[in-house]
């Protein structure tokens, strides 16, 4: 099943037009993310911070609105919750046991959260389905047809179906399958999870070899910064706790808004430019601005870092912590990592230019200014570099050498 999830994560069979995959914007050689502030999808070429915007028709049509996020550690069972805004969780009261944005159209049979949320990059037309036109699993997603014979994850599941090296490798990891045609896209959805859940499990850090007893595993700065981190003075635990560093909730830190935006406008606006990001979900205009409280393991590995990736170094979002409203009001836009386009340019930063909604933003913070000095900082940030696991360093063997499709795997 591991070995099948490894294939399929890295096939551009899943996308509507055949040129994307989901390992391109989570990719071993990028620390499973991209390194990108916003991830370039559908229509783009290249891979991690050489990607390119496309060119051509089939140039990509914005930017993806979020940053594509690090996968280590989220097959864990502490992980209940997937994407920034938390939309895909377990719902009992849920047909599926999820809830989601495909609500009762999600199928039955997801093994966890990470599948569920495995379903839906391929329902996304600037992420990997394509756009209306461009080929019939695009337009399944652009009439919102994702479950029945016609709708995507069928349509993919066909695909798969067609290919004898898949018939197999499902046959072998699913034994209750009789036949090709009883391969369903909830059986690689759950494949792809436990790929991920098998190899990017990380919690083999200084940190952890520290907690089990080795006093030398970390260094006597990082143990500063450790004491710091979770003390009083600098006080990251109260919401970067738990075996993660994360409380799994969602709060507004005043976190720069770059890139196309959710579709969603403050008063007064009807470019769609803002992300209210929790509110989304939960429809309570009192989430607005609020975004999941990530992990922190390996985030010495994971730049950029922010829900848009708004911030390019581990030293700048430590620091947007320390007062969170100042940092966004004297945001510097030039640490953003976007591949250039003249058109997408002109939008990125549409949000950041204007001070009323700069303002909402700040208006929206909870988190509480930090007095540190250029010191403290630096030890905080050399704990959290103890977050890294080695094994995480080199992640080579995680790729496959070639895809079942037989599509290039990077191009």
């Amino acid at each position: 099943m591991v070995e099948l999830g490894k294939m399929l994560f890295f096939d551009k069979i899943l996308s509507g037009n055949q040129n994307i995959a989901c390992g391109t914007c989570h990719h071993a050689m990028t620390d499973t993310g991209d390194g990108l502030s916003l991830p370039v999808g559908e229509g783009a070429s290249g891979l991690g911070v050489m990607r390119d915007t496309g060119v051509g028709d089939s140039a990509i049509h914005e930017r993806v609105p979020r940053n594509s996020p690090p996968v280590f550690n989220l097959g864990a069972r502490e992980f209940v919750s997937m994407f920034h805004d938390g939309r895909v969780a377990p719902d009992a009261s849920q047909p599926s046991g999820f809830m989601s944005p495909a609500g009762d159209d999600l199928p039955l049979g997801l093994d966890n959260p990470l599948a569920a949320q495995a379903m839906f990059p391929v329902t996304s037309g600037t992420e990997m389905a394509g756009q209306s036109g461009e080929n019939p699993i695009a337009d399944a997603a652009s009439a919102g047809s994702l479950a029945g014979p016609t709708g995507v994850w069928a349509q993919l599941a066909q695909r798969l179906q067609a290919i004898p090296e898949y018939v197999d490798m499902f046959m072998a990891a699913y034994p209750d399958l009789t036949s090709a045609s009883d391969i369903t896209y909830v059986h690689a959805a759950n494949a792809i999870a436990a790929f991920e859940t098998s190899a990017w499990r990380a919690d083999n850090s200084p940190f952890d070899r520290y907690l089990r007893g080795d006093a030398r595993a970390m260094s006597p700065a990082a143990k500063r910064g450790m004491h710091l981190f979770y003390g009083k003075k600098a006080g990251c635990s109260g919401c970067h706790s738990g075996a993660f560093q994360t409380d799994m909730q969602f709060h507004a830190i005043a976190m720069p808004q770059i890139g196309p935006g959710k579709g969603d406008n403050q008063d007064g606006y009807r470019d769609g430019r803002d992300d209210f990001g929790r509110e989304r979900v939960t429809g309570d205009p009192t989430d607005r601005f609020r975004f999941r409280t990530p992990t922190l393991r390996n985030v010495e590995l994971t730049a950029p870092y922010g829900h848009d990736g708004a911030y390019g170094t581990l030293e700048a979002v430590v620091r947007h912590h320390l007062d969170p409203v100042d940092s966004l009001l004297s945001y510097d836009q030039s640490q953003a990592m976007l591949p250039s386009r003249d058109d997408h340019d002109a939008l990125d930063f549409v949000v950041m230019n204007d001070v009323a909604r700069v303002g909402a933003i700040a208006d929206a913070n909870e988190l509480g200014s930090k007095n540190l000095s250029d010191d403290q900082v630096a030890r905080l940030v050399e704990f959290l570099r103890a977050l890294t696991d080695p094994a995480s360093i080199d992640l080579r063997n995680d790729l496959p050498r070639r895809v079942s499709s037989g599509l290039i795997m990077v191009d």
